[in-house]
């Protein structure tokens, strides 16, 4: 073979770049002493150079074994603390301090620090025999002052050995009780790379380890596309990882600020708390985000927003920490801070932890990181403190707004999971909180060609708020999400030449799934259509608004114990069969359902049945906020979730709980459906029309991997594949907004509302003067409301059709306003008094003009049947999703009233199918017992004792009657003994219960 396409060639290409042009030497094989792992004689070397003094004072103390005691007072310390603390804060001996190396500083300023970066050495060896027990050899190790800190195993294909081979060699050839592979002591990442592919690992453990890919992706880091990397036509695809990696300053860089150990807690069986360690080295796209950010302030310095698409599963928490930490030491060309100080903006407990955790290990300096967790006080105190990195949430700000210095100062701010909500008024104080008006005086004084404008007069707060509108020169935002919006592709996003905005960064849903960082959740997906038959149970015919009577028949039928026994057979069966053998026999489900009142109904349901069923080994957990009212009684999270031993679970251990060996289901509303984090979760079952970003969020609880887990499963009781495709598909690649949203919307909307003339000019302007005065402070409600109450009397003598019609205009208005003014300014100080008045008025108008519709006692449910639609897939598109602008107009909700029979009939035709007598047995059962006077008369007298003595001779004859009208159906439930004493006791707690709303 010609020797050109030999492994060597490739080893001797690498090398040949990181000697040449890299930062680094030649490296002697035989130099490296395989009992310590350590080239002793660099170590040494670099000491003796660099720290004189202290090793004068050492050699004093150790005399002739200076050298030897040196090599072992380091080793003994590495085994304690562990390499990294070791390369970043060097060790003592009897109080002479060592540094083993000297990273770059954040700045030229001193000279010192400057020269002793320069001083480090590093050394790339080839073919390394590193073990004392063989001869075996490892193809190349980086040694960074005598001390290894990257191995790399190079397979060539054009040899018919890949990435595959050199991962095997890892896990079979490389001992981890080596020296050199000891885990936190020498060697700290190790690649397995071949021409194509790259990956990599912190802990050889064997058969068990586990290597991560290292790629860019199919076309280049932050863009869209897959696995893989792109091709290079005059060099190697692999060929960033020496260059972009492995170079001196890069990969000082990473060791510097990058890489740390990640100490997770948990408990055993036994209630002992376990620590598990890991060494988080970054993914490229991690270390190509921080990268490509920090360049790009440190050209433009303060006042831009950037978007950051990066997807479940992507590392988002490790990305924000280490863009936190650089952020608030970054420095421009002229040696100048550039912010002084970053504040995380995140709801997530796991994020507070985690940044501290890491951003310590960086700088082990208390103080650096600070986290609100006490009152709006605390914030701003950290704010004008110039505390570097400060974690808060956004609902901190409105209360402090005003009273933050920030004059002369530049804030980053990291925003986790940013959505529209971002765009709210949360958002528009805390740029009033951090903003410099002084920049945005001067360009509104010009405009007003008003000297007088460079000092605030009467109307200082509206000129306050005028001034926080659009960007700021001395705020960035840094957004990371994996599904984001119209408006918050505007907002953070960059414009492209064609009008549309995109990310500044991508790693998409496809490529995080393509590389095995998360499953897809659409690969085993199930859908259900659920059939039923609504019947009129009053002689009446009420008229009804059409929307919200079949809204209320949807309700109804949702909420009907048939059909939730129904679903809870097929959920608890399908969990014992399949969910429970999955993961090494520990996944756990997620019954997503429409409200708190589902919720509840769901886990009596489900609670039933497992009783009737005896089956001993399944519990569940249900999550729902507040309380609610359900068989005259109030329930909350806490009344409800209970341990074996009858403890109460509070709301703050629901997850631990949930992630214990006791419970094995959780039924939600709302909560847990975005941001948990539980990786053994594999079933889903959703009785809950999903939309849109919410699909994508709730679906994307189960993507989370784990060892053991390579599959996901979804029943889906509500949507079709074709919503669920629809909904995934903008975020699967890249997504983009169509089109720049038109500011302008805002004076449309506004119009609208002028048309319905309930307010006029000067109420607007008087109420804007009281609440923009000096006295602000004690705002005056009284006063106030007063001001609203003319507007409120006009709109109450408007027909109940032009009140919706105007509330709908007013709240478009008000979003449309908030956004727009986050992304531009608007100079219009007639249009800001009005949104204030607004966003009042919107307060105080009645919350609904007509009653809810209650048909619980209306109509019953006549026919009911499940039956499996879709068993698959849903694949996606490989193309980038787009998102559309709002166009403006809206129209008033539907008022048209029906009968309640021509409404029963319309939503039967929609979601009715060819009944067989047997869907309708269970309510012919019914309603043959319900005209038993005797148990009428049980029901009524509420005596449970005697109605189940009735009940149950009464069952056995109706059940004989019937049989000879449905012999096949009453011989397979007959056939079924467990299944029967189910049905007979379902349908006698509910006919008691119906019975008794009689009397």
């Amino acid at each position: 073979m010609n020797d050109i396409l030999l492994e060597k060639n490739f080893e001797q290409c690498i090398e040949d770049y990181l000697v040449n042009e890299g930062g680094y030497e030649k490296g002697d094989p035989s130099a490296f002493n395989r009992k310590t792992a350590l080239d002793e004689a660099t170590l040494l070397d670099f000491i003796k150079t660099t720290q004189a003094n202290a090793w004068e004072r050492f050699v004093k103390n150790h005399g002739s074994n200076a050298e030897a005691d040196f090599i072992h007072e380091f080793s003994k310390e590495v085994k304690s603390a562990g390499l990294l603390y070791v390369l970043r804060h060097g060790f003592k001996d009897r109080g002479v301090a060592f540094k083993v190396c000297y990273f770059k500083p954040e700045s030229t300023l001193n000279p010192t620090t400057v020269q002793h970066y320069a001083q480090n050495t590093l050394h790339c060896t080839r073919q390394l025999r590193y073990s004392v027990l063989n001869e075996n050899s490892i193809d190349m190790v980086l040694f960074l002052n005598g001390i290894p800190v990257i191995s790399l195993e190079l397979k060539c294909q054009f040899t018919g050995q890949d990435k595959t081979n050199a991962i095997n060699q890892y896990k079979f050839d490389r001992n981890s009780k080596d020296k050199i592979f000891e885990f936190k002591e020498r060697v700290l990442v190790h690649f397995a790379v071949d021409l194509y592919d790259v990956y990599m690992t912190t802990r050889l453990s064997g058969a068990g380890t586990y290597f991560l890919p290292f790629n860019q992706g199919s076309n280049g880091a932050g863009n869209v596309g897959g696995k893989g990397n792109p091709l290079v036509e005059d060099g190697f695809q692999t060929e960033y990882l020496w260059k972009n990696v492995l170079s001196k300053d890069r990969l000082m860089e990473i060791l510097h600020k990058f890489i740390h150990l990640q100490k997770e807690k948990s408990k055993d069986k036994n209630g002992k708390t376990k620590t598990k360690e890991t060494m988080i080295f970054p993914r490229y796209h991690q270390l190509d985000v921080v990268t490509k950010l920090l360049a790009d302030v440190k050209t433009h310095g303060s006042g831009k927003n950037y978007l950051i698409q990066h997807s479940a599963g992507s590392g988002k928490s490790n990305s924000i920490a280490w863009l936190a930490h650089r952020l608030g030491g970054l420095h421009n060309t002229d040696n100048e801070k550039i912010f002084n100080s970053v504040l995380v903006v995140t709801d997530r407990k796991i994020l507070d932890s985690q940044l501290q955790d890491t951003i310590f290990q960086f700088d082990h300096i208390n103080g650096v990181v600070e986290k609100i967790d006490k009152n709006a006080k605390q914030l701003l105190e950290a704010i004008n403190n110039k505390t570097p990195v400060i974690i808060t949430t956004l609902q901190k700000f409105p209360v402090i707004y005003e009273a933050v210095q920030s004059t002369n100062k530049r804030f980053a701010v990291i925003v986790d999971e940013a959505h529209s909500s971002q765009t709210g008024e949360s958002a528009q104080k805390l740029k009033k909180a951090l903003g410099d008006t002084e920049h945005a005086l001067e360009a509104y004084a010009k405009m007003e060609a008003d000297a007088e404008a460079q000092t605030l007069d009467a109307e200082d707060h509206l000129v306050k708020e005028l001034m926080s509108h659009g960007p700021q020169d001395n705020l960035s935002f840094f957004a990371f999400t994996a599904t984001p919006k119209a408006k918050t592709l505007q907002t953070f996003g960059e414009k492209q030449e064609d009008g549309t905005y995109k990310a500044s960064h991508t790693y998409s849903m496809k490529q995080a799934i393509e590389e095995g960082f998360i499953l897809d959740v659409l690969k085993n997906y199930v859908t259900y259509n659920t059939y039923y038959k609504i019947a009129k149970n009053i002689p009446e015919d009420p008229e009804l608004i059409a929307s919200k009577g079949a809204k209320a028949i949807s309700r109804f039928e949702s909420l009907h114990p048939h059909n939730l026994s129904q679903k809870t057979a097929i959920i608890i069966e399908h969990f014992r069969e399949i969910t429970k053998n999955k993961i090494e026999g520990k996944a756990k489900a997620m019954v997503v359902t429409a409200s708190r009142l589902h919720a509840v109904r769901y886990l009596f349901e489900f609670r039933k049945y497992i009783e009737s069923q005896g089956y001993s080994d399944l519990d569940v957990l249900v999550a729902f906020s507040g309380s609610i009212k359900e068989n005259e009684a109030e329930w909350t999270e806490e009344k409800i979730n209970k341990t074996k031993n009858g403890e109460t679970i509070r709301e703050s251990h629901l997850k631990e709980a949930f992630h214990g060996e006791e419970f094995h289901m959780l039924i939600v509303a709302e909560k847990y459906q975005t941001g948990f984090d539980e990786p053994l979760l594999h079933t889903m079952f959703v009785d809950k029309k999903l939309n849109g970003v919410k699909a994508v969020q709730t679906l994307s609880r189960l993507n989370r991997i784990t060892r053991g887990k390579d599959d996901t499963f979804v029943l889906d009781f509500m949507n079709t594949p074709e919503d669920i495709k629809e909904a995934f598909q903008p975020f699967y690649e890249g997504t983009l907004l169509d089109a720049e949203i038109d500011p302008n919307l805002v004076y449309s909307y506004k119009r609208t509302l002028d048309d319905f003339r309930v307010y006029q000019v000067g109420e607007v302007e008087h109420f804007s003067r009281l609440y923009y005065s000096k006295a602000k402070q004690g705002i005056d409600q009284g006063r106030l409301s007063a001001c609203l109450k003319p507007t409120c009397d006009r709109y109450d003598a408007l027909e109940d059709e032009q009140k919706d019609a105007l509330k709908t205009a007013l709240f478009d208005f008000l979003r449309t306003y908030s956004f727009i003014i986050q992304v531009c300014r608007i100079y219009d100080k007639d249009l800001q008094t009005f949104y204030v008045f607004a966003k009042y008025l919107a307060k105080i108008l009645p919350k609904d003009n007509s009653e809810k519709v209650n048909l619980e006692d209306k109509v019953l449910l006549e026919y009911f049947k499940l039956t499996k639609a879709t068993d698959g897939s849903i694949v996606l598109e490989n193309q980038e999703g787009m998102v559309h602008a709002p166009k403006g107009g809206s129209g008033g909700k539907d008022k048209e009233t029906k009968a309640l029979s021509l409404i029963i009939e319309k939503f039967n035709e929609k979601f009715g199918t060819g009944f067989t007598e047997q869907d309708k047995v269970l309510e012919q059962i019914k309603a043959d017992m319900e005209k038993d006077p005797r148990l009428s008369n049980a029901g009524k007298a509420r005596d449970k004792t005697l109605f189940k003595s009735l009940y149950d001779n009464l069952f056995n004859s109706v059940l004989m009657e019937r049989y000879g009208q449905n012999d096949r159906f009453f011989t397979d439930l007959l056939a079924d003994e467990e299944k029967l004493a189910y049905i007979k006791k379902s349908l006698r707690e509910d006919l008691y219960k119906e019975l008794g709303k009689s009397i």
